[in-house]
């Protein structure tokens, strides 16, 4: 098997990636949302192909928000997704190491913040991404509210806050 990682921008590379989301989350694919959540759309992809087929993703988003009333640059992870018959052979992990090295290579962003379920922290934390014990809000059809229907995780760039308010200034993702 040939394994390949492609970091293309985000709306470009959707219809390649389109399958594996369905894949994943059948009624969310199309829509971008789950569980009646609106999703910001991903800027970078970072594409795991084995044998030129995508079978991992890891999303990129770029945020000015506000943390503690100052602005603060956030990289956003979301979407990570692996082809239910390629879980547990380290894609995703290979994935999400390339999506934080490329926004460390481009020195803009203070930390990294993901969202997960519950279930998947252990995933996270194990990878040395620590919980956010603090309050995020985000805008949900087109308004700011608290967003606490996932878990925030964040990981150190320049510096990882683990505590305060957090304001996306925008939807997650």
């Amino acid at each position: 098997m040939n394994i390949e990682i492609e970091i293309l921008t985000g709306e470009a590379s959707w219809p390649m990636v389109q399958p594996l989301f369905e894949r994943v989350w059948p009624q969310a694919a199309e829509k971008r949302t789950t569980d009646r959540i609106e999703y910001a759309r991903a800027e970078l992809r970072v594409i795991v192909l084995a044998d030129e087929q995508p079978v991992c993703h890891v999303g990129i988003c770029r945020r000015e928000g506000v943390w503690k009333d100052r602005p603060i640059r956030i990289g956003g992870i979301g979407g990570v997704a692996t082809h239910p018959d390629f879980r547990r052979r380290g894609f995703a992990s290979v994935a999400l190491n390339a999506a934080l090295q490329t926004l460390k290579d481009e020195r803009a962003t203070d930390f990294a913040l993901l969202f997960c379920r519950q279930h998947n922290a252990d995933f996270y934390t194990a990878r040395s991404w620590k919980p956010f014990a603090g309050e995020v809000f985000a805008q949900q059809r087109g308004q700011r509210v608290r967003f606490d229907a996932l878990l925030p995780l964040v990981s150190y760039l320049k510096r990882a806050p683990h505590e305060g308010e957090i304001d996306l200034c925008g939807l997650p993702w």
